[in-house]
């Protein structure tokens, strides 16, 4: 059996993937990320029957336009699996998008980051969703360590250093020393809170209805952590449904009104890492007194939230050279560099 199954793994790629609440990174060996779609699966079902339609791009374009016998789905909430098989379908056209039908004999390692906060029943689901989808070893990673070795930041030294990942569904707030974390917290709170807050925001006070994908739209290009300097900033101009009278709007709002419209998301975030350094052991918060934190994720692209938290904390705030990318990164480095090695986890 091992000379069939090192057969079957010969010349296949290993893989780390960052299975993100918004969107799934692969990273291959040798060849660094080759793979950045959504986590979308779009099901269509024909006469009871179900079968995958569209996954990644593809399936993002469907959102909130699909006719009643397809239905896109994000089989991640939260930062973790809210459905486990179309999950595995997901995983398992990325293996093949990335390996090609020539590979499908081929059983390759892969390396999965979860989120700190994740439990043992979690854990395993992502680690079965891997194995069914052809992986011969599973390993899993937490996502601050992964996002913090994609940053660069000193983890194997006797060092305290904080990183801030603000991903889709989770923000992981956690304090690194020694390739351990020696304290870490999980805010269910990330860029979809943020977008749910704008959708709220308009509906509130303008009765317009706009969809998820106009929300993060908006969060993206208009995005502040903090009201402009001049209390108005950026005009963006908003279509949807009118709540009154039930037919389409336009309405025009300002950057000032999307800063308020954020403030709960990004008060919750701020809240997760002032409970983290009120833990943070003594000789660790000198440590980040001069190294500072440093923002990972989609969430630290926010305008200004860098500022915000150095305002809140009174520490230096950095935000990571490419934020988007660094747990995929970090997950890719823990698979290919012995010295991080020891950081990979059995579910």
């Amino acid at each position: 059996m091992s000379f069939l199954s090192n057969l079957f793994k010969f010349g296949s790629q290993n893989m780390a993937i960052d299975l993100g609440t918004a969107n799934t990174l692969v990273y291959v060996q040798d060849q660094g990320i080759i793979l950045n779609e959504p986590s979308v699966v779009a099901i269509e079902t024909i006469n009871g029957v179900k079968r995958v339609k569209a996954v990644g791009d593809d399936a993002k374009m469907m959102m909130g336009k699909t006719p009643d016998t397809i239905e896109a789905i994000r089989p991640l909430r939260d930062g973790v699996i809210a459905d486990i098989e179309i999950a595995e379908e997901m995983i398992k056209h990325f293996i093949r998008k990335v390996h090609g039908k020539r590979n499908l004999f081929r059983y390759p390692e892969i390396v999965i980051c979860v989120p700190s906060g994740s439990t043992s029943v979690e854990k395993r689901a992502i680690r079965d969703a891997a194995s069914n989808a052809g992986a011969s070893e599973v390993h899993l990673i937490l996502e601050p360590m992964a996002a913090a070795i994609g940053a660069d930041m000193p983890v194997t030294e006797p060092v305290g250093s904080m990183v801030v990942d603000i991903g889709g569904g989770t923000t992981e707030v956690a304090v690194l020393s020694l390739r351990g974390l020696a304290y870490t917290t999980s805010v269910r709170t990330g860029g979809d809170k943020m977008d749910e807050a704008i959708v709220s925001y308009v509906r509130r006070h303008h009765n317009l209805l706009i969809g998820d994908a106009t929300a993060e739209r908006i969060k993206k290009d208009y995005g502040i952590a903090v009201v402009p300097e001049d209390g108005v900033g950026k005009t963006i101009t908003l279509k949807g449904r009118d709540l009154v009278n039930g037919v389409p709007k336009e309405i025009t709002i300002n950057q000032a009104h999307v800063a308020e419209a954020l403030s709960e998301p990004i008060g919750a975030i701020v809240e997760g890492v002032r409970i983290a350094l009120e833990n943070t052991a003594p000789e660790l918060a000198a440590d980040i007194v001069d190294q500072g934190i440093v923002l990972t994720g989609g969430g630290a692209l926010i305008r200004r939230l860098d500022e915000h938290l150095r305002e809140e904390t009174g520490l230096p705030v950095s935000i990571a050279e490419d934020p988007l990318t660094c747990v995929a990164i970090g997950t890719g480095r823990a698979m290919e560099d012995p010295i991080y090695r020891g950081m990979l986890m059995t579910a």
